[in-house]
């Protein structure tokens, strides 16, 4: 992940990864309707489930990264749940409880049919991440066949028995049990799970859980979330990574945002330096811009999908998205400073904003500056609700709304002067891969959400072109699906 830097912050911006796999276990949690906790408790009985199978230390950290990173691809098929589900959230969780109704909400469609194109885009995304982070080459293979089960029904590529990746056993099993017992208690848990015990999962692992799962539930109720961390973060997660992934992975819940939490750090970090800010502003800057999404992931697609005017009761859930992102600041360790400024992202200067609702001196500098560059890129861009404004447009409404008290008029003049210092895409990684100038196009595309036939009228070419194109990217970038593509060529700097 390391590369020349063209924006101020840029270099700098970097977390550890067990951080940075936190924020992203976070987000996942979030998009699956669990507690904030889920993927955290869920690891830490992997890795005792693991430790009790006596199988090797490498089952241990195999078991509590991909315990954390399981739901990490979920804002990527996020648009396509929606379609299925209605609420992507809601539905993800009935799903994961097993609720008597939930495959209702798939009509009379297949449930196999249906669900094996969503957990390819989810395996294929998570699995990248997991690559990309530099972790162990066993945890990126549980990644990418996490849903497989042991009598060969799962999904992506039905593989059964011995065939998968025995941390996926290990990690399915802990998330049944954390879910299982939370939701309906220990006793209907375990019923659930010895059910479930060879088709679903081995039944020697499934026996373990039986033995030993009273015992690990009553620690960890009595252990601190600190004490959590310390278990379970293995060897490679202290390396550092940048906190660019995690605005990547963000954003790709929403197709038409595809690349927006890097184009307002970009802005906002040049803006604080056009301002005369020091160093450490320009990176803290950067860092909560790429972050600021982050309980963006706790809100419906249908909601941010909607393009009439929200009812109270969606617009609460609106409201809440930069509470969520503090929250997660409590859990990210390095992150923790980035995500409190990031949750300052939409207060106004005349307390007009929300969540927090202050305004004037309560907003420090460089709050000022992010919540003044996320309006300020978003308003450039096209949304579900209105078209993209034209630069002028731009300028002349942020303008307006500096006039009117809403945000820092100094901020606002640097915004609009800065603008063009930064060409798009500007940080460029060395890399082997190559895409053409075409490919590029077609690939920023479809990554926003177009189909073949979208994308072909759009660059005026065919849709067997476009489909040529889209097919010499997937090799490319060895991956299997659009999502995983954007994903991988926002981290090389392609796009």
């Amino acid at each position: 992940m390391n590369g020349n830097s063209n924006a101020p912050g840029e270099e700098r911006a970097r977390v550890r990864v067990y951080d940075a796999v936190r924020a992203l276990a976070f987000v996942g949690d979030l998009s699956m309707g669990q507690p904030t906790d889920h993927s955290l408790r869920t690891a830490w009985l992997a890795a005792h489930l693991a430790r009790e199978a006596d199988e090797g230390d490498g089952l241990i950290v195999t078991a509590a990264q991909t315990a954390l990173l399981r739901w990490s691809g979920c804002t990527a098929n996020a648009s396509e749940f929606a379609e299925v589900l209605g609420d992507d959230v809601a539905g993800r969780e009935a799903m994961l409880a097993q609720r008597q109704d939930w495959m209702q909400r798939i009509a009379s469609q297949e449930v196999a049919t249906t669900m094996r194109p969503l957990a390819q885009i989810h395996c294929d995304v998570s699995g990248e991440i997991a690559r990309m982070l530099n972790l162990a080459p066993d945890t990126e293979s549980a990644l990418r066949h996490i849903f497989e089960v042991w009598d060969g029904n799962g999904m992506p590529d039905g593989l059964a028995g011995e065939a998968v990746p025995r941390g996926v056993y290990v990690v399915s099993l802990a998330g049944d049990l954390e879910i299982f017992s939370r939701v309906y208690g220990l006793p209907r848990a375990l019923d659930l799970i010895a059910a479930r015990a060879g088709t679903r999962y081995p039944a020697d692992l499934a026996a373990l859980v039986a033995a030993r799962a009273a015992h690990w539930l009553a620690l960890l109720e009595t252990g601190e979330l600190a004490g959590i961390d310390e278990s379970i973060e293995t060897a490679q997660m202290q390396a550092t990574t940048s906190a660019e992934l995690i605005g990547d992975v963000i954003d790709l819940k929403l197709p038409w945002m595809t690349g927006y939490s890097r184009a307002v750090a970009r802005a906002a970090s040049a803006c604080s330096v056009a301002l005369g800010a020091d160093e450490a502003s320009a990176t803290r800057v950067y860092a909560a811009a790429l972050i600021h999404g982050i309980g963006r992931a706790a809100v419906p697609n249908a909601i941010w999908n909607s393009p009439r005017r929200l009812s109270d009761a969606e617009w609460e859930k609106v409201r809440l998205v930069p509470y969520w992102t503090g929250r997660a600041g409590k859990q990210t360790g390095t992150l923790a400073r980035a995500a409190e400024l990031a949750s300052y992202a939409y207060e106004r200067l005349d307390g007009s904003g929300y969540f927090r609702g202050v305004g004037g001196q309560a907003l420090s500098f460089d709050a000022r500056v992010l919540s003044a560059a996320v309006a300020f890129v978003s308003l450039g861009q096209k949304r579900p609700w209105r078209d993209a404004l034209s630069a002028s447009e731009v300028a002349q409404t942020m303008r307006v709304e500096a006039s009117e008290g809403r945000f820092d008029g100094e901020v606002v003049a640097a915004l609009i002067d800065t603008r063009d210092v930064l060409p798009r895409g500007a940080r460029l990684r060395p890399s082997t891969i190559r895409l053409t100038a075409r490919e590029i196009d077609v690939l920023r595309s479809i990554g926003r959400g177009a189909s073949n036939k979208e994308a072909a009228r759009e660059l005026d070419l065919s849709p067997s072109t476009v489909r040529t194109h889209v097919e010499s990217v997937f090799r490319k970038l060895d991956c299997s699906t659009r999502a995983a593509a954007t994903l991988k060529a926002s981290a090389l700097g392609l796009l």
